[in-house]
């Protein structure tokens, strides 16, 4: 039995082209309009939030190229949803952090840099998800909300997405 024309939804390969193409829009916003052109610079949950989006990006393009069928979708949306569920988690924790009163915000403390080349992995990843001074810091905002606030609704959009591919019984 097929669905009605209006109930149908678009086609995985086209489904997998719009995460992709959002997560490069993205990427490109961050580092050619944020960082070259403003001149920010990411701070370590920015980081976090930029490896998950292309990590993103990477499965989207993985599943538009292999192009699998039903089962195979659902692996892919599965890990893009878990991704995405880590970027809402971290964008978060950011927000949080961006919100919290002056005398309660973390001290800011040795480069992201540095701690990679003189610390533990177990440590460095502490160390950027439990955030510092420097990620509390509203360098940017558009329509009254923040980079991390921003990221957050980019995160849920992509959840969202990885979700309707995931949850879909048609094609």
């Amino acid at each position: 039995m097929s669905t009605p024309h209006h109930r149908r939804l678009p086609a995985s390969r086209l489904l997998n082209g719009a995460g992709l193409l959002t997560t490069l829009a993205a990427m490109l916003f961050a580092v050619l309009y944020l960082e070259r052109t403003l001149g920010l610079e990411p701070c370590p949950l920015c980081i976090v939030d930029r490896l998950i989006i292309l990590s993103m990006g990477a499965l989207f393009l993985l599943a538009l190229l292999h192009n699998p069928g039903r089962r195979g979708q659902r692996v892919y949306a599965g890990l893009n949803l878990a991704l995405a569920l880590a970027g809402i988690a971290t964008a978060g924790r950011h927000i949080w952090l961006q919100h919290l009163p002056p005398e309660r915000v973390p001290e800011c403390g040795a480069s992201l840099e540095f701690m990679l080349e003189h610390a533990p992995l177990p440590e460095v990843l502490d160390y950027i998800l439990q955030g510092s001074g420097e990620c509390a810091a509203i360098q940017w905002s558009f329509l009254g909300l923040s980079i991390p606030e921003q990221t957050l609704l980019l995160f849920a959009a992509l959840a969202a997405l990885a979700l309707i591919q995931l949850l879909r019984t048609d094609d």
